[in-house]
């Protein structure tokens, strides 16, 4: 057998995942014009694989299939290889990742992708093993029959290409009709969210089971609207029940990214930045409602475990941390009994069994009985949390993402303002000075990813919508001009680079970037509101800070644009709902006149920040001379008052 590299074309690459496949025996090249070159020149298919770095089945198939010289080997003869990041190249994956679903009906990670070297697809699996396993035909097989069909059925596999392309261009087609929505549709999501909500376990649907912050912060804003209790204690319990179990790390904060089972007991234990972020926001929103303690610890866990774990020096977040340590998923966080009673008196083991779960399998999660003991054994957990430290800890993927570290600064921003936190302010803010002064380029355009002093070269439409959401959420807490001011730039930007200037919405590439054979407009949620989504609600709250009616013509214009699609999944568009519901009934501003330390303006803070309403948006303004309030609906102010109680009656 031909002595394989002992490096391939990735090393030089800033991904922290491309670099972990640099020295497989897999000739990788990086997505670039060199390695569809090559496949020209060859006369050959690209097999493009796509993962990220904390995926548990992208290790395993690394594991099975990209270091075996064997199927190095195969790859290398019949294909020119090509690895993509799916968190530094979003744009390439969420095409493929519809290609695989149109070709397959369904979609995951690894992703991989047999194509053309004008990167039209013709085949599309998620893992595949390396022998025939699983009912899955393995690589060994698979590769050479693949291969087999492009020397003598070449044209069968183009004409199916085309006619997945053409599908996909007419359903993205389709789908933008311009149509009326009217609140009925809020009602409807209602009762589907309700249909879906697990009444034993709390959260939504069954096994996988995601955090589903959004629908939780949907739920809080109907409850406010309706004094609807049920929504209030849909939200308290599938709060509690994550906060009790196993998807909470219960000694080191955070949240891990699902539940495998309905009871939140075992989790997948990848931990992401943007859980970390939206669940820091739910938590804040829900106490700010109940003020409950529990609330307040959980956010202060997961807001220290970034702190700790995952914070650059920068003062930005890493992406995510692994599933894995030493080869075995959730070996840093699983514990044996026997390891328990060795570590624990025999009086605080029974103490032990007494609020925490011990599951019949031998390795067991750590899970509380019941949510309320969650303040209970702090010794405890502090002597396991010691022993923990000295285990192999799960690798980091330490990418600074500008989409994900804007969901943190939202959230951090929310969590500082409700619970009186001058840190998370301040944590939140040099995250977002860093971004804005070098995560931009000389044209103004955001970076998308930052990782040992490199930057990548392409940026999304989530980069903008999420660190607008960020500014927002900054301007509101800090009530800093600058940040208003920065969301005005983003926004800006968005628009020109994004916007379909036909059918309005925005589309996921920029308008330079043509590399792809389809240009997508992504509207919905998944374990993260869509960037169009967020960017239509927070550019409807704009549009009242800054009074350009411009900016609520465009949400209008959205919402109409993707109408159909809103009606076909309403629960998939969750803000996009909140922006229908405050376009037909306004947000109100008010406007604080006068310094920010008068003790009305304080007055008026400390209400708001015990007192949940989220139709309310503050304003500093510049414009008098004099001290004062004044309220604002629909781009209509009334006039300055130096009464507090003026105001605070009328919201």
């Amino acid at each position: 057998m031909t002595k394989l590299a002992a490096f391939n074309h990735l090393k030089n690459e800033t991904s922290p995942y491309l670099k972990q496949h640099a020295d497989n025996p897999v000739d990788w090249y990086p997505w670039g014009e060199e390695a569809f070159n090559e496949a020209e020149r060859r006369g050959v298919p690209i097999f493009l694989s796509i993962g990220y770095s904390t995926c548990h089945w992208c290790h395993v198939m690394e594991r099975e299939s990209f270091t075996d010289q064997e199927t190095a080997a195969l790859i290398n003869k019949y294909f020119v290889a090509v690895k993509v990041d799916r968190e530094e190249r979003p744009d390439i994956d969420q095409v493929y990742m519809d290609v695989c679903k149109a070709m397959t009906g369904s979609g995951g990670w690894p992703l991989s992708i047999f194509m053309t070297a004008d990167k039209k697809p013709f085949f599309a699996a998620t893992y595949i093993p390396r022998e025939d396993k699983y009912g899955r035909k393995g690589l060994l097989s698979l590769l050479p029959q693949i291969y087999d069909l492009w020397m003598n059925d070449r044209g069968e596999l183009l004409n199916s290409s085309q006619n997945v392309i053409n599908h996909l261009k007419k359903e993205q087609n389709n789908s933008q009709q311009n149509l009326e929505l009217d609140q009925e549709i809020i009602t409807e999501t209602l009762n589907i969210l309700s249909k879906i909500y697990d009444e034993e376990y709390a959260g939504f649907g069954s096994e996988p089971k995601f955090p589903m912050p959004h629908y939780l912060i949907f739920l809080l804003d109907q409850w406010q609207e309706n004094s609807e209790n049920k929504y209030l204690e849909m939200t308290e319990t599938s709060l509690d029940s994550m906060r009790a179990g196993g998807i909470f790390d219960q000694l080191g904060g955070g949240f891990h990214r699902y539940s495998t089972d309905r009871e939140w007991d075992i989790p997948h234990f990848e931990k992401m930045l943007y859980d970390q972020a939206l669940l820091i926001y739910s938590y804040a929103e829900a106490y700010q409602i109940t003020n409950k303690n529990i609330y307040l610890e959980t956010i202060n866990k997961t807001a220290a475990y970034l702190k700790r774990e995952m914070r650059d020096e920068n003062g930005c977040f890493y992406s995510a941390e692994d599933a894995d340590s030493e080869g075995i998923e959730g070996e840093f966080y699983f514990w044996e009994k026997e390891e328990i009673e060795n570590i624990l008196s025999e009086t605080e083991y029974q103490e032990f069994l007494e609020v925490f779960k011990v599951q019949n399998q031998k390795r067991i999660t750590l899970s509380l009985k019941q949510a309320q003991d969650f303040a209970k054994l702090p010794e405890i957990k502090a002597k396991l949390f010691e022993k923990r430290k000295k285990r192999i800890r799960p690798a980091k993927d330490k990418k600074i993402l500008t989409d994900w570290n804007g969901l943190a600064v939202a959230g951090l921003a929310k969590a500082g303002f409700v619970t009186n936190n001058p840190e998370y302010i301040s944590m939140a803010e040099k995250n977002a000075d860093f971004i804005f002064e070098n995560m931009r380029d000389q044209s103004g355009n955001l970076i998308h990813s930052y990782y040992q002093d490199s930057f990548s070269k392409v940026d999304n439409l989530n980069d903008y919508a999420y660190l607008l959401w960020a500014f927002v959420e900054l301007y509101q807490a800090t009530l800093k001009n600058k940040y208003l001011i920065r969301a005005e730039k983003i926004v800006n930007k968005m628009i020109d680079r994004f916007w379909d200037q036909k059918s309005g919405g925005f589309y996921f590439t920029a308008v330079e970037n043509d590399e792809l054979f389809l240009r997508q407009k992504k509207n919905e949620d998944s374990a993260i509101p869509s960037a169009n989504s967020i960017a239509s609600y927070n550019m409807l709250k704009l549009s009242h800070l800054l009074d350009n009616y411009d900016l609520r013509e465009k949400v209008d214009q959205m919402l109409s644009s993707f109408a159909s699609e809103i009606m076909r999944s309403p629960v998939s568009h969750i803000y996009m709902l909140l922006s229908l519901k405050y376009l037909e009934n306004p947000f109100k501003k008010i406007n604080i006149y006068g310094s920010l330390d008068d003790p009305q303006v304080k007055e008026l803070l400390a209400y708001l920040r015990h007192n949940y309403n989220p139709k309310i948006l503050l304003n500093s303004s510049l414009a008098s001379d004099k001290s004062g309030f004044s309220l604002c609906s629909n781009f209509v102010c009334g006039e300055i008052t130096d009464d507090l109680n003026d105001i605070i009656s009328d919201i």
